[in-house]
């Protein structure tokens, strides 16, 4: 079994702009563990360089190394990276105790990680404005639409288990997990791109609560070294 003091010798590759990396920060900080951070830039395409797709063959971050940095043992995929850490640094745990509630709260992950966020991610983007040769106010149109898609679906599960009692200050009990991990991120995209959010406010009830912890507000894109001026 992999420890804590060995995961802190391990390389994160990532890019501070990324949701996936920003999932990822927040339960490393969670979890109180510092791998070493590589930084990827997406608008450099850095990411699909063959050094990187040797690490990582998607050409997507994030990636985790753990054998420090030379490629020969890597986890990719926000959401595995995450679940693989809380099985090995179960403290605090990120998925809560009863599997019914710890389904539902998976289900929400998804919805945001499988229904919004490959949609809008930056290649998609640059797909849009590229080879489709759209105009920025089409691309962020189409950004926002699949946002109010994505994020009504995501409010009404909140609710839900707000009503359900499964929810508390955060979307699945009183303690951030990975519902949480996925979506403040996610928020944070859709602020960057002026999507309202008065249509949600179980949502960005939650949000506030995760950003009032150090775990979240040091995870910020605007916090992170290569951060862009």
């Amino acid at each position: 079994m992999t420890s804590t003091a060995e995961l802190n010798h391990a390389v994160f590759h990532g890019y501070f702009r990324s949701s996936a990396a920003y999932r990822c920060r927040i339960a490393f900080n969670l979890k109180g563990v510092a791998p070493d951070q590589r930084f990827v830039h997406l608008r450099k395409a850095e990411q699909r360089s063959a050094a990187f797709k040797a690490i990582a063959p998607a050409g997507l971050v994030p990636a985790l190394d753990l054998s420090g940095g030379d490629g020969a043992t890597v986890l990719t995929q926000s959401l595995a990276i995450i679940e693989w850490l809380d099985e090995i640094c179960p403290e605090p745990a990120l998925l809560p105790a009863d599997p019914w509630t710890r389904a539902q709260a998976r289900a929400f992950a998804l919805t945001i990680a499988c229904d919004i966020h490959p949609v809008n991610n930056l290649r998609i983007l640059a797909y849009l404005k590229g080879p489709l040769g759209h105009d920025q106010a089409t691309a962020d149109t189409w950004y926002r639409h699949w946002i109010a898609e994505g994020l009504t679906a995501a409010e009404a599960l909140a609710q839900q288990a707000l009503d359900a009692g499964t929810g508390g200050a955060f979307l699945y009990g009183d303690q951030p997990g990975l519902a949480d991990l996925c979506l403040v991120p996610q928020i944070y995209n859709a602020r960057r791109f002026n999507c309202p959010m008065d249509a949600y406010p179980r949502l960005v009830a939650v949000e506030a609560a995760c950003n009032a912890l150090p775990a979240f507000a040091d995870a910020l894109p605007e916090r992170q070294p290569d951060a862009e001026g």
